[in-house]
């Protein structure tokens, strides 16, 4: 039987495989295509329809595939192997989004650390300097860039005090929030798990809907934009990825929610609750990492 110990569940063959290969294909071929038509000035084009068609798919996949998996798990199709590769198979996925966000991070430190000196005449940027940029200086934030006329710098910082220091919060506590879930949920207190539950979901709204506010800030008050040279190009890169992973880590814990509403879960059987839950730790963790080095230093 499949739920002996060492056996291990072989699904039937699925469509799945092939259709993800298909909507990753053409949502990053897409992707592509509009960033050349940017360049190039095309305004009239096919490369957003290529992009939504294959982000279409994507999601058609992932509701059918997460379909699959969770009624054979319902089913009891599942061994305590099968378990441990779930579990591994969310450590390293996990373990990229980690290295991922370690590029972007060294991205960060790249520029601060050598680039911007070296524009401004330290180590090996002597003569770059001289030559190219002599009334250059190098600082951080870097608001006056070295062509300050093709790449207008911004008027300001981000106050890291304000918008970013209430998101901060707000992340910290739905961390505690989905904590208490958890437990509840291993306690097989259903009316707790929900509750606490919804709240980190309320949490996660509120930094979305706080962080879209600070673009507005940022853009309009003070013209921090992807134009405004590395400082602008950095800052959105890493807020904008991060906020991509909370609206990602949100639809998973609304997914869990539903699924609790469902009866599904056990006090000692509830993985997805517990993936999810690790992935949303790692992006609040994220997000103190951003908050220290991309706002305050």
């Amino acid at each position: 039987m499949a739920t002996e110990e060492g056996t291990y569940y072989v699904p039937a063959q699925s469509k799945w495989p092939i259709i993800a290969s298909i909507g990753l294909f053409l949502t990053l071929a897409g992707a592509g295509m509009m960033m050349n038509d940017m360049s190039a000035g095309v305004k009239d084009s096919s490369a957003h329809y290529v992009f939504y068609t294959g982000g279409l798919l994507m999601a058609w996949m992932l509701f059918g595939w997460f379909s699959n998996v969770i009624s054979e798990s319902r089913a009891g199709l599942y061994s305590a192997q099968m378990d441990r590769t779930f579990r591994w198979g969310m450590f390293w996925f996990i373990f990229s989004e980690v290295m991922f966000f370690a590029a972007l991070f060294g991205t960060l430190f790249y520029v601060r650390t050598f680039a911007v000196p070296w524009l401004a005449g330290e180590g090996d940027g002597a003569s770059t300097h001289q030559f190219l940029w002599p009334d250059f200086v190098a600082d951080w934030p870097l608001m006056v860039n070295p062509d300050n006329d093709l790449f207008v710098g911004a008027a300001n910082v981000v106050d890291p005090f304000k918008l970013p220091l209430i998101n901060t919060l707000l992340l910290v506590a739905s961390s505690i929030t989905l904590t208490f879930s958890h437990h509840a949920l291993r306690a097989n207190d259903r009316y707790k798990t929900k509750l606490w539950l919804i709240f980190t979901l309320v949490l996660g709204a509120a930094f979305l809907f706080l962080q879209v506010e600070e673009y507005i800030e940022a853009y309009n008050e003070l013209g921090l934009t992807l134009s405004a040279g590395i400082y602008g190009s950095t800052f959105f890169l890493l807020t904008g990825f991060h906020g991509a992973h909370v609206t990602l880590g949100a639809i998973m814990l609304a997914v869990m929610l539903y699924r609790v509403y469902q009866g599904h879960f056990e006090a000692e059987n509830h993985f997805a609750f517990e993936a999810s839950s690790w992935y949303w730790h790692f992006v609040d963790v994220v997000w103190v990492g951003l908050f220290i080095f991309v706002y305050i230093f």
